[in-house]
């Protein structure tokens, strides 16, 4: 595209031998020891009251892994923490995604819509969780086995924007026929993934529209697109290309790109004309 943003950031994501894990783990594992010690409690014995081992505790404690929402959830409750825990727990799992995609998360937590074009493959807001892990175990170099665990949660954890109450999130996903094609993981994977952009068809605050590929030029062929709008109705527009993120929010750039993504809803099937060409590719699986 040509263009550069202060926003923008180039790192790969990946966590290198000797570098510090995020800080807000060490936070939220120092919040976890406060309220344990205030409780009476020994590592053991909190790991034996929220059905955890006292390593995946000290763990916590120590900043040396991420607390899933099932474990604050256990905390919460156990400790009485009044909310304390479950206020990091987002911040907590968006420091888990790649660096370079953290700011656009820290957006996209705060979106009331978000349109995307998506070229190469469903994206990850639609991902089975076996789609996703076949994408991150593809990666290349090789992630470590909890670097692939530690992005895989982040990235269903994203997921939970697409059932939001307070506020509720409107999406519109156009994705390209040949991402649907594209056998990640195997014609059972796949299988599975087809069947969950189907359900998803179905959800009152998501469209799914494909762009079919004998569309042989259209407005998108420069790649991926993503528009966000904030409850502070805030806009900007995201563009990912090999782990490189540009977020914009220049008045008249978003303008353009969102006339460009008016364009790509006119030229793609309509959601209903989507929808079974999604059922017809799952049935032949």
């Amino acid at each position: 595209m040509g263009r550069t943003t202060p926003r923008a950031c180039g790192t790969t994501g990946r966590r290198g031998p000797g570098k510090e894990r995020p800080a807000v783990w060490s936070a939220y594992g120092k919040l976890v020891r406060l309220f344990r010690e205030r409780a009476g409690l020994t590592q053991q014995a909190l790991a034996d009251a929220i059905g955890y081992s006292s390593e995946q505790v000290a763990s916590v404690e120590q900043g040396r892994r991420p607390a899933k929402a099932a474990f604050t959830e256990a905390a919460e409750h156990v400790l009485d923490a009044g909310g304390a825990l479950r206020v990091l727990q987002g911040d907590v799992d968006r420091a888990k995604l790649p660096l370079f995609f953290q700011d656009f998360a820290s957006l996209e937590a705060e979106a009331v819509s978000r349109f995307s074009y998506d070229p190469m493959l469903v994206p990850g807001l639609l991902q089975t969780e076996a789609y996703a892990q076949a994408l991150l175990e593809a990666h290349f170099p090789p992630l470590e086995e909890e670097a692939i665990e530690q992005h895989l949660n982040a990235r269903l954890a994203r997921q939970s924007l697409l059932t939001r109450k307070n506020p509720c999130v409107v999406f519109s996903f156009i994705l390209e026929e040949g991402a649907l094609h594209r056998m990640v993981g195997g014609r059972s994977v796949m299988g599975e993934q087809l069947a969950r952009l189907r359900d998803c068809t179905r959800m009152r605050n998501v469209e799914i529209q494909v762009m079919p590929t004998q569309r042989a030029a259209h407005s998108g062929v420069n790649g991926q697109i993503v528009l966000l709008e904030t409850v502070e109705r805030r806009q900007f527009v995201s563009i990912e290309a090999q782990g490189i993120v540009n977020i914009r929010s220049d008045r008249d750039e978003v303008s353009e790109f969102c006339l460009q993504y008016g364009m790509l809803r006119s030229q793609a099937l309509n959601t209903e004309e989507s929808a079974r060409f999604i059922e017809h590719l799952a049935g032949e699986l």
